[in-house]
């Protein structure tokens, strides 16, 4: 029986029918959660730890999949425990939401886009605790201030496109926790937010477990947010559970080698320290890659000055230019031969945006970009055509950036077919040779990209991306949607590349624990300009401007005996990019701290 766990789940099985027979998804797992405990889940995608959640909320069935053996127990606070692998449909309508609330990956999914915020948090209040209309439009409201949402009675009459992801995340979470339920459940809910609304959120989850009693069992694949969050970690591979334990035992004394392999692959921020060129990591039982520091050049490849991007923001019945978002604003800086410059700020603040306009992918409004003693801007489309064939870009999401009808080994030779610099023979050995450059089986190149997981994609995007041998790549977020361990080969693999040919890269991240480990120079982002530049060692170990100094205080640390607490995050809202016609703002101006470590001292707003 439980023995005080609110939920116990003993030896689940799922399948899921598929046209060439059943899939199991959940092999043989068992665990507890106790009241008052957050339970961490981890393992990579596909290890089994999303299905096992939505089967304790018997959504799985939905999903195609069919719990074929076990038991999941259910302590319900003024009723008999139950086993929900076997509860009607009734009885889970009644425990959803009211005795276990859930909180999704994807905040947009998990809210109907046609109904306000105030009538999707008020109709659990009605359904379940049977309170009137007004009774719980103010516990919504209640609701929204505890999550730390400003303004929460206009937030009612929102619809969720309103609302940005961190605060429609809120939303959910306050959902989650209307009916105060005795379980809650989170699958992922801080995949796709930013450090500093990442923060806020687990202080968040963390305070109102504290102040509920709630038992948490948390999904995800961070180790960082583990070590923030857990108090128990559950380790899932491939369906089934390979280790368990408090999460000290865990990160300091593993004993699977899945365990071991999938920390060893977690960049910590401050491992650096001390060094000052970047050097690929050491992954476990891994002896065939080389660790070397990368020093690259001092020759400059890239030089950017002034650059301006704008877009117009239409209104009106003529649909005139009413005013125009500032996305990038006076942004200068250059890039060395064979070295990585890394753009990293929130949502918002312009960095894809700079990425984009380096290229022309993007129209600049004004500045010079010369790359190679080339003067960007002031190519015609022909030259600039040309000129991409030194230039090329690796995009956010692979899926989107692949052409689904055609088979990988057509879109990697796609580049050098328009370019005409290999034909025949040669091409299918040049293509050949990027597969294995790339470590993807040869077998793959008559895949499609369906076929593939999202690192392989990835893998696929960077090869095509290398077709060309260009002398510089921008990466935009190229490994945020990654597994960790596959994320530590994209990078490791980038790093190689970049010390055997010396390509030079711009990377655009938000993960600051990732780019203190590639970068050799940092420049910090806000509101469309740099507010810090420099050594990627200075910038870490020094950091000057406010901003960054507040994002380096929100990043998790994938350690549990250095977790953050919630007075360390003290986050101003970030004012709107969007200016009327003819608003002119201030030139940036800056002063040096340190050898070519420059601080932004105009007003940014911070």
């Amino acid at each position: 029986m439980l023995d005080n766990a609110i939920a116990s789940i003993e030896n689940l099985r799922v399948e899921f029918q598929t046209k060439d027979g059943p899939v199991v998804g959940v092999e043989d797992v068992s665990f507890k959660v106790n009241p008052g405990e957050t339970v961490c889940i981890v393992g990579e995608s596909g290890s089994g730890k999303s299905v096992s959640s939505l089967s304790l909320m018997r959504l799985v069935e939905f999903g195609g999949g069919d719990i074929a053996g076990g038991k999941l127990l259910f302590d319900r606070k003024d009723a008999d425990d139950v086993d929900l692998s076997e509860a009607n449909q009734d009885l889970m309508r009644t425990i959803r939401g009211n005795e276990i609330g859930m909180i999704f990956q994807e905040p947009m999914t998990a809210l109907n886009p046609v109904f306000t915020v105030g009538r999707q948090l008020t109709e659990g209040l009605r359904l379940h605790k049977k309170l009137s209309k007004s009774a719980a439009e103010s516990r919504a409201i209640e609701l929204l201030r505890e999550v730390r949402i400003p303004e929460p009675e206009r937030r009612l009459n929102q619809y969720p496109h309103e609302l940005s992801g961190g605060m429609r995340q809120r939303v959910v979470i306050a959902m989650a926790m209307a009916c105060e339920p005795r379980l809650l459940i989170a699958d992922e809910p801080t995949t796709a937010l930013d450090v500093t609304i990442q923060a806020e959120i687990l202080a968040l989850m963390d305070r109102l477990k504290r102040e509920t009693g709630t038992a948490v069992m948390f999904i995800t694949h961070d180790m960082a947010v583990v070590a923030q969050m857990a108090d128990r970690v559950v380790v899932m591979f491939r369906g089934n559970k390979v280790e368990e334990g408090t999460v000290e035992e865990i990160f300091e004394n593993p004993t699977h080698d899945y365990t071991k392999a999938l920390l060893a692959a977690v960049p910590k921020l401050g491992e650096m320290r001390g060094t000052d060129v970047p050097s690929p990591m050491k992954l476990f039982g891994d002896t065939t890659h080389s660790t070397d520091p990368i020093p690259g050049t001092d020759e400059v490849i890239l030089e950017v000055k002034n650059l301006v991007t704008r877009f117009p923001v239409k209104g009106g019945l003529m649909r005139r230019t009413v005013a125009n978002v500032h996305a990038v604003e006076d942004l200068s800086f250059t890039v060395n031969k064979g070295q990585t410059l890394s753009l990293v700020g929130e949502s918002g603040c312009g960095k894809s945006t700079a990425g984009r306009s380096l290229l022309r992918l993007v129209e600049p409004t004004s500045g010079e970009v010369t790359f190679d003693g080339q003067d960007i801007i002031a190519l015609n489309a022909k030259e600039m055509h040309a000129a991409r064939q030194q230039m090329q870009m690796i995009f956010q999401d692979p899926f989107a950036s692949l052409n689904p009808q055609m088979m990988l080994q057509d879109q990697v030779s796609e580049p050098m077919r328009n370019y005409g610099t290999h034909s025949g023979k040669e091409l299918q050995k040049r293509v050949e040779m990027l597969f294995d450059r790339v470590e993807l089986p040869r077998s793959f190149m008559r895949r499609y990209p369906h076929e593939m997981s999202g690192g392989q994609r990835q893998r696929i995007a960077i090869a095509r991306a290398l077709a060309l041998n260009p002398k510089l790549i921008v990466a935009d977020e190229a490994v945020s949607a990654l597994d960790v361990s596959v994320q530590a080969q994209v990078l490791n693999l980038m790093m190689e590349l970049q010390a055997e040919l010396g390509i030079s890269y711009v990377f655009i991240s938000h993960d600051m624990a990732v780019v203190e480990r590639v970068s050799h120079h940092v420049g910090v982002m806000y509101l469309g300009r740099i507010v810090e530049l420099g050594p990627r060692r200075a910038v870490f170990e020094n950091p000057q401007h406010p901003y960054t100094q507040a994002l380096m205080k929100a990043v998790p640390i994938a350690d549990p005996r250095q977790r953050k607490s919630e007075k360390d995050l003290n986050f101003k809202p970030i004012p709107s990019p969007i200016h009327e016609v003819g608003y002119d703002p201030v030139p940036s101006e800056y002063k040096e701290v340190g050898p070519g470590h420059k601080v932004l001292i105009t007003d940014s707003g911070y």
